[in-house]
């Protein structure tokens, strides 16, 4: 029998706050009294590094003395490093704290430790259009089988098996709502890929608030069980003065790290469930996320435990990731605290991975949006940007998103995951499927963070740039045709959403992820790679597209070039002069679409060859008779938007992350 699928449903389905109307009962409930948390960093020299009185820790005399200090009754929170903290505070907003607390000479920086939430997609209309003659139904994980006209999208993993099914000496963290050790396709180590983790959610267990407590939901601070106990959110939760209605609202718990841990590593070939792409990479499950999401605070240090970093008054990680896929993702610039532990994995060798969002098409969510973060928007099987999906220079690679096509009946082109039939505490394991519908960028992610891993198995040498480089080398070219939808190209981010489109490289990432040519490229330890000196070019100016950045493993190198024009589009006659060098320079004519391939061979006699589609512009405009030009449709760029509930600049207060969840079948 099909089903409809009333706007009801909405209601029941995890979506972004700022695209959500919280429940009627959150509506009477009364507004929590302001309580600060803020993440605080010392400078080096500074004198309150030596506070330590007897029978007190070094953070509670740090926090007491720089109250006294401030004329404010400081509390400490978890200590990220030897030099940062949290402190806390009432009656006094995180975005006032942190900006007196910046302002002491000895503090290098102050931000607040914001609540991060789980990324859903949104519920929009377009999601509930009638779409006709698209085909169907698909059956299965679509998106891992190879590439066909119909599945345009899908990544190829079953022959990327043929090489490697995975290794167990590669770990990929999931930092996430945790996960259920007890589900059949997943299971401890040993048995299954799951190795033991750690919880970071609730803070440091001798100093909790009851705030912390609540959020945690298993009564306790930081502990060695990363368990999923639940993440639902009642009325009473919402009543009880732990969370800030304004910024939750009533949900049934997700089971979302338990779904992001399934694509990366579900037993694979065991005759049960699903198969995932890693199969035999080892995952490590980080709880960063509780009920109403998790803080900044906690995700940073999940970070920096995953990459094999020490946490203050957290034991060492015995299982360093090579890997941290964070399916989580909130509206804002990438903050300090973020960036400073991003920054220290990727030294570590640790590549990161972060879902783009599902704001439907805006601007690329926090932490995506950090620098070196390998950022993943979220396709349709055609491969065209599925409506959900945020986008943006950020994102370095794009992949399925899972979308349905349809508006009643069962949802013709899910991701199918790991999950629990448990509405609030767990209970039954079980699989999303077409009638429980898994769809988002939170689900790209983990594929290719999966992919990673494979690659690692592979090659465990390889860098961080180098990860890069192969997975961005190695992408499929981005159809601009088909899809059996009238659509337009993909724009640059502004405050207005936009559904399906056409994506390019300046807004989707280097193309469609491909995993059997990542994982042959980082076997043969070789790949070419396009770059472009322009990253949105215009008719009449010149581009340069450069080999620089491919990969080559050291000490090979590239010895010989050999550039062509597969398709001018009517706009590119030529490549110039010479089209056996690194480089090679070409001047558009007008707006529209052209491709190129190179073949570059290195030092041993291999060679690699990618193609890229480069997506031009119109011409800039020429204005009046005074001489000067300017190209129409560039307006100031937003220094921030209100989204998920977050606000812009001015209060740098930001939502709490969410990770994507069950959809409406209509997604797009």
């Amino acid at each position: 029998m099909r089903k409809s699928w009333p706007a009801a449903v909405a209601l029941a389905l995890l979506a972004p706050l700022g695209l959500h109307s919280p429940p009627l009962q959150a509506q009477s409930a009364p507004a929590a009294a302001p309580n600060a948390r803020v993440i605080v960093q010392f400078k080096a020299g500074s004198a309150l590094l030596n506070e330590r009185p007897q029978a007190q820790s070094a953070g509670v005399s740090r926090a007491q003395a720089l109250g006294q200090r401030m004329g404010l009754r400081l509390s400490s929170g978890r200590a990220l490093s030897e030099r940062s903290q949290v402190v806390r505070a009432t009656g006094i907003s995180s975005a006032d704290l942190a900006r007196r607390l910046a302002a002491q000479p000895d503090v290098e920086y102050a931000e607040p430790d914001l609540r991060q939430r789980r990324m859903a997609a949104p519920d929009d209309p377009r999601y509930n259009s009638v779409l006709l003659g698209i085909g169907g139904p698909v059956s299965g994980q679509w998106y891992l089988k190879p590439p066909s006209p119909t599945l345009v999208s899908a990544i190829n993993a079953e022959t990327a098996w043929d090489t490697t099914p995975g290794s167990n000496t590669v770990v990929v963290a999931v930092l996430d709502t945790g996960v259920r050790f007890d589900h059949p396709d997943l299971l401890a180590a040993g048995v299954g890929n799951l190795l033991a983790g750690y919880d970071m959610v609730g803070g440091d267990p001798s100093n909790i608030t009851a705030e912390e407590l609540a959020t945690a939901n298993d009564n306790n601070g930081y502990d060695a069980n990363a368990e999923d106990p639940g993440d639902w959110v009642s009325s009473g939760d919402l009543s009880s003065g732990n969370f800030d209605p304004s910024d939750c609202f009533v949900e049934n718990s997700s089971w979302h790290g338990t779904q992001t841990a399934s694509l990366v590593g579900a037993l694979t070939n065991n005759a049960v469930g699903m198969a995932s792409v890693g199969r035999n990479v080892r995952v490590l499950p980080v709880r960063v996320l509780g009920k109403c999401g998790g803080y900044t605070s906690d995700i940073a240090a999940g970070i920096r435990w995953a990459a094999g970093l020490s946490v203050p008054n957290v034991p060492a990680n015995a299982n360093p990731a090579k890997v941290i896929n964070m399916s989580l993702g909130g509206g804002g610039a990438c903050s300090t605290t973020y960036q400073n532990a991003i920054t220290a994995a990727i030294a570590q060798g640790v590549v990161v991975v972060a879902s783009a969002g599902n704001s439907g098409g805006l601007a690329v969510s926090s932490p995506a949006n950090c620098s070196g973060v390998i950022a993943v928007s979220g396709l349709r099987h055609v491969g065209t940007k599925v409506g959900f999906a945020d986008l943006g220079s950020e994102v370095a690679i794009s992949a399925p998103g899972g979308n349905c096509v349809n508006t009643t009946g069962t949802c013709l082109y899910p991701i199918i995951t790991a999950t629990n039939s448990g509405t609030t505490t767990p209970s039954t394991s079980t699989y999303t499927d077409g009638d429980n519908a898994a769809v988002g960028t939170s689900f790209s992610a983990p594929l290719v963070a999966g992919t990673v891993g494979l690659m690692f198995s592979v090659n465990s040498s390889m860098t961080v740039s180098e990860v890069r480089a192969a997975l961005q080398g190695s992408a499929r070219v981005f159809p601009n045709t088909g899809g059996g939808l009238t659509t337009t190209t993909c724009r640059a981010p502004d405050n207005t959403a936009q559904d399906e489109c056409y994506c390019t490289t300046s807004t989707c990432g280097a193309g469609m992820l491909d995993t059997n040519a990542a994982v042959l490229a980082a076997q043969r330890g070789l790949q070419a790679r396009i770059t472009q000196s322009v990253a949105t070019p215009a008719a009449t100016q010149a581009l340069t597209l450069s080999v620089a950045n491919s990969y080559v493993v050291s000490p090979r190198t590239l010895t010989t070039y050999q550039w062509t024009l597969v398709d001018g589009g009517g706009i590119v006659t030529s490549l110039g002069t010479s089209t056996t060098g690194p480089t090679v320079t070409v001047t558009p004519t007008a707006a529209g679409r052209f491709r190129v391939s190179v073949t570059v061979t290195d030092s041993t006699g291999a060679q690699s060859t990618t193609e890229q589609a480069m997506t031009v512009g119109a011409a800039p405009l020429a204005v009046g008779g005074g001489g000067w030009r300017r190209r129409w449709g560039l307006g100031p760029r937003l220094a921030g938007r209100s989204r998920d509930g977050g606000v812009g600049p001015a209060d740098p207060a930001e939502p709490r992350l969410l990770p994507e969840g069950v959809a409406p079948p209509a997604m797009r």
